[in-house]
């Protein structure tokens, strides 16, 4: 851990104090060799409150075609009820009163229900990006170190070569060089 300020000013052009939360995370990861990545969808599931989980239910099952298909078959069937079937004694002739209160009530529960779910969907899209980083960050933090050790690798074989050079042009220059 000793060399782990040299290594953060390196590569972050930061000091250890100037990192944030998400770098000093990362670096403890990578310096302890754990991994970061996650299941996002757990993860975000298990910071979710019921009424985030409901809200979201009902956005997807408002913006579904299914949802659509169906309301659309029971205001035809509304509107036939009340004007075909029952035409002297509809519950809601037509201008259709009632069903237009119904709809507006339906409108003023759903539309807040459904930003809810749209606010977390940017929540959870802010989410997934911070964990993104949090991997990619990682990654290049694991590239960078196995440069480094490939560096002092090649570093360390080639100064081998050139001491054995060295040695080697000593014999050569002790037998005087008639070789």
């Amino acid at each position: 851990m000793s060399h782990l300020p040299n290594f953060i000013h390196q590569h972050f052009d930061k000091t250890a104090e100037e990192l944030g939360e998400i770098e000093k995370r990362v670096l403890k990861k990578a310096h302890e060799r754990k991994i970061v990545s996650t299941d996002v969808n757990a993860a975000f599931s298990a910071e979710s409150s019921f009424g985030a989980r409901l809200a979201d239910g009902i956005a997807r099952v408002g913006g579904s075609w299914f949802f659509i298909i169906g309301f659309l078959l029971f205001l035809v069937f509304w509107c036939v009820v009340n004007t075909i079937i029952l035409m002297t004694r509809a519950f809601d002739p037509y201008p259709f009163i009632f069903l237009n209160l119904v709809l507006s009530m339906l409108a003023a529960i759903q539309a807040p229900i459904i930003m809810m779910s749209q606010n977390r969907q940017a929540e959870r899209d802010r989410f997934e990006a911070a964990k993104d980083y949090e991997v990619n960050l990682k990654a290049e933090l694991e590239v960078l170190s196995l440069h480094q050790k490939i560096d002092l690798q090649v570093l360390t074989e080639l100064s081998a070569v050139r001491e054995e050079i060295a040695r080697l042009s000593k014999v050569v220059s002790e037998k005087g060089g008639n070789y």
